[in-house]
């Protein structure tokens, strides 16, 4: 499925790193997605969160608050937000942590990360087209009955 199906998708990236927020919102934009919101911080984001994100971006080593404490909260808040790390670091303990508490998946930042963003959003939607097939809504559901 390609990843310009779903231009609607609210996405958040995290990162103290303002040049290399601003490199993944280019790339986002680049893709279609016309809905995408740069957080320096992890109060901030946690503040957003009403404004309900489908995917956040979430930085591993911010100075404020570690990414798994703002997954956490990201996740305590609504369970399906699809939460990506990217981290600097190829730490598998960390990687293994983030995906316990709830993160989809992990990308190391370096030489086509943004690449391994459009491989991580395409299986996103992949992952939402096999939730809608086993999941059908609830017309669907009385409407299996009826037949």
């Amino acid at each position: 499925m390609d990843t310009r199906n779903t231009k609607t998708d609210k996405i958040f990236i995290v990162d103290d790193d303002e040049m290399m927020a601003m490199i993944y919102q280019r790339h986002l934009e680049n893709l279609g997605y016309t809905d995408v919101t740069i957080f320096t911080n992890g109060f901030d984001v946690q503040q957003a969160l009403t404004d309900e994100p489908d995917i956040v971006f979430l930085d591993q080593q911010m100075e404020d608050l570690s990414g798994i404490e703002v997954l956490r909260k990201i996740k305590r808040f609504d369970p399906n937000i699809y939460v990506v790390f990217v981290s600097g670091q190829e730490d598998m303990d960390t990687a293994i942590r983030s995906m316990k508490v709830g993160a989809f998946d992990y990308i190391v930042k370096g030489d086509g990360d943004t690449d391994r963003m459009s491989s991580v959003l395409r299986k996103i939607n992949h992952v939402r087209e096999l939730l809608t097939r086993r999941d059908p809504s609830k017309l669907g559901k009385i409407l299996t009955f009826l037949i």
